[in-house]
């Protein structure tokens, strides 16, 4: 196997593997509470929806824990589909099985020699990946790669810095945030959803025409809802979520448009407070990235 191959292909998983995280959670933390009163006086949002929303957020929030299913698109880049279980209790950690259906990082992962598949355990500051036996032989015979999360925020620039806060902060209830920055969210009806009865909210965020006087949040949460958006190249995304019975996210889906493409991604939550155990990889198993990158001939950042 050709080294840049190798070296794109690590490259390639480690921008996915942040990006499967940040499809569970959404665009990020808000660092508060909205002002659901302040916002109905603006007259853009019904009372009862922002009540209502605000309910699922804090609901969804302290959950801590859910089994996840879904998939995510982004432009010609990449396609994958996403299972397992996630704990944000103390930042995000858990276990995923992430397989690579399209798109060119996809393709740079299958020519490695694997199926497109690959495991990846996620931890508080760093998160580890194996994409098979092939792969592994590249890299001395050891299974999981380990990816810092500084080292990631230096590959992607501004938007890494973006990931690397969301993998820090992710909870499933962030795509309620979003709604409560658009400005004009909508109570749809009560769907089904897998047998589930459970109530549809979407809304539409325009970056480039937020303001504080058409969004549930207050001034200083929108401003840094729009830096993480802006920085992430996101122009507009439109948010659905499903809600059950319990306040629960049941259903997410996000499509917009950012500088790489259209994204569009769905996610299905379950089981909510499932236990979440995850063992980090033996080191004599693990190779870090920082070191693929210097062995294939890159540069690599801090950890």
């Amino acid at each position: 196997m050709r080294t840049s191959t190798v070296r794109r292909a690590g490259t390639a998983l480690a921008v996915t593997a942040l990006m499967s995280a940040a499809a569970c959670s959404g665009p990020g933390q808000d660092g508060g509470g909205s002002r659901p009163d302040e916002r109905a006086a603006g007259g853009a949002v019904d009372t009862a929806s922002v009540t209502a929303l605000q309910q699922v957020r804090e609901k969804t929030g302290t959950a801590r824990s859910a089994r996840i299913e879904g998939t995510a698109e982004v432009g010609d880049s990449v396609a994958l589909k996403q299972s397992g279980t996630i704990d944000w209790a103390d930042g995000l950690t858990g276990s995923l099985t992430i397989t690579y259906t399209g798109g060119t990082m996809g393709e740079a992962l299958k020519r490695t020699g694997g199926d497109g598949s690959v495991r990846v355990r996620y931890l508080r500051d760093e998160y580890y990946a194996a994409m098979g036996d092939a792969f592994a032989s590249e890299l001395g015979g050891r299974s999981w790669i380990r990816y810092g999360l500084r080292d990631l925020a230096a590959l992607g620039g501004a938007a890494g810095d973006v990931l690397k806060d969301q993998m820090r902060n992710s909870t499933p209830e962030q795509g309620v945030r979003a709604l409560l920055a658009s400005g004009d969210v909508e109570k749809v009806g009560r769907e089904d959803v897998r047998g589930v009865s459970a109530t549809h909210y979407s809304g539409t965020v325009d970056v480039a025409k937020l303001t504080a006087r058409d969004s549930a949040l207050n001034a200083e949460q929108l401003a840094a809802f729009k830096k993480q958006l802006a920085a992430a190249g996101v122009t507009t995304q439109t948010v659905d979520i499903w809600v059950d019975r319990d306040d629960l996210l049941v259903k997410k889906t996000e499509r917009g448009r950012t500088a790489a493409g259209d994204f569009d991604t769905t996610v299905f939550y379950s089981d909510y407070g499932t236990e979440v155990s995850v063992e980090k990889p033996a080191a004599s198993d693990t190779v870090d990235f920082r070191d693929v990158l210097k062995q294939q001939g890159g540069a690599a950042g801090a950890s």
